[in-house]
């Protein structure tokens, strides 16, 4: 991970199609930096919900577990980007598996950027000016989606069209992934306490 990388992943904030098409093409992303980036956004979103003023924050903080947030945003991060691996191989896309997880992971660089200074303006605004707050937030979230959908345009060489229909399917692709894990899980339970009953009788039986 080099000095040149780091800037190349901030540099697609603002150049987003030349940035990604680099990404992709002249191999300056960094798939250890756009992982950081995701644990980074991570932790700037437990901070949020943990120590956001009660003007604009419902959540109890001994209800923020950090640990878990981590692995779910980790695990809806992944579960986007093997949706969209899936539908683009079979729609003629150019994005690379590991491609597809670089550019995502450099399109949550907004959350980062943002969330903490909302945080701390959060202590700072009085009860009729949760605008600002919620001003910063909504902006985070927009840019890193718009940037997610540049990226996944510009990676598998889409047109405008195609890559909306790409984000709808991914997004169909991710519940049917969903689905089936959790059809494994339940017949690995299933095998789990099959297994675990003939023990038993096979126990008390001797």
């Amino acid at each position: 991970m080099s000095k040149a990388k780091l800037k190349h992943a901030f540099y697609s904030l603002s150049h987003p199609f030349d940035g990604f098409y680099e990404v992709r093409h002249d191999g300056k992303g960094s798939l250890l930096l756009a992982l950081l980036f995701v644990f980074f956004a991570s932790f700037s979103y437990s901070l949020n919900r943990q120590y956001a003023s009660f003007i604009v924050n419902d959540t109890n903080p001994l209800d923020v577990n950090s640990l878990i947030d981590l692995v779910s945003i980790f695990a809806i991060f992944f579960l986007f980007c093997a949706g969209n691996w899936s539908i683009t191989t079979l729609m003629e896309g150019e994005g690379r598996f590991k491609d597809i997880v670089t550019a995502t992971g450099y399109s949550v660089i907004p959350i980062i950027l943002f969330f903490l200074p909302a945080t701390f303006l959060s202590h700072l605004i009085a009860a009729n000016e949760e605008a600002f707050y919620f001003l910063l937030i909504g902006l985070a979230v927009a840019w890193a989606l718009l940037l997610i959908f540049m990226s996944n345009m510009t990676i598998h060489n889409y047109t405008l069209t195609k890559a909306l229909a790409t984000m709808l399917f991914t997004g169909i692709a991710m519940l049917i992934i969903l689905f089936l894990l959790f059809l494994l899980f339940s017949l690995m339970q299933q095998i789990y306490g099959f297994f675990n009953s003939l023990y038993m009788e096979i126990i008390f039986r001797s």
